[in-house]
């Protein structure tokens, strides 16, 4: 039986996500199918501005506009997304208003069709499977995304925001305190 896709998704990561590197965190899901699955954390700002050339984008950014940790897979590796503006014609997109953004392009051509942009260092990658039994695990929640969610201006409270905003149960999660010893 194939994997049902999380593309276009949220995954948010199950306390304590024994991994450190995924510990509270929200990831957009930017592709999955049988071959695995690649995301980008959105809740992980770096301290870095953009490098030379690619500072040319720092106006489009986002704030905080900074490069962000999009996972430890090729952490040297620039993945940039943005929002397409509501009635753009876009290329690249993914789901929804959400589009890749080619970062050798000029940015006085994309500026126009965008209403948000974010850079990640490396991205979050799953082999064939892995996702799927993690989700099965239990060790991923998996929640629609909004566009917005993307290029949250807060994004260290995007975890507990994003559980909080969901119904029953689960918004109860938004409030396990950070170290489960002092609950």
């Amino acid at each position: 039986m194939p994997p049902v896709s999380t593309a276009g998704r949220l995954l948010v990561a199950t306390p304590p996500l024994v991994d450190e590197n995924f510990d509270r965190t929200v990831v957009y899901v930017v592709d999955h199918d049988h071959a695995g699955a690649v995301g980008v954390v959105l809740n992980r700002p770096g301290a870095e501005p953009l490098p030379e050339p690619l500072d040319r984008w720092t106006p489009l950014l986002s704030d905080p506009a900074i490069l962000y940790s999009g996972g430890p897979v090729a952490p040297e590796a620039l993945l940039a997304l943005g929002i397409a503006r509501a009635g753009a014609e876009s290329e690249n997109l993914i789901i929804g208003r959400v589009r890749s953004v080619d970062l050798s392009a000029d940015p006085a051509l994309i500026a126009p069709d965008l209403d948000g942009l974010r850079v990640f260092t490396g991205y979050s990658g799953w082999g064939p499977g892995q996702l799927d039994g993690e989700i099965t695990a239990g060790a991923w929640i998996v929640l629609d995304a909004k566009d917005e969610d993307l290029v949250d201006p807060v994004p260290r409270t995007l975890w507990r925001r994003v559980l909080a905003r969901q119904t029953g149960r689960l918004a109860w999660l938004a409030e396990v305190p950070d170290d489960l010893s002092a609950n």
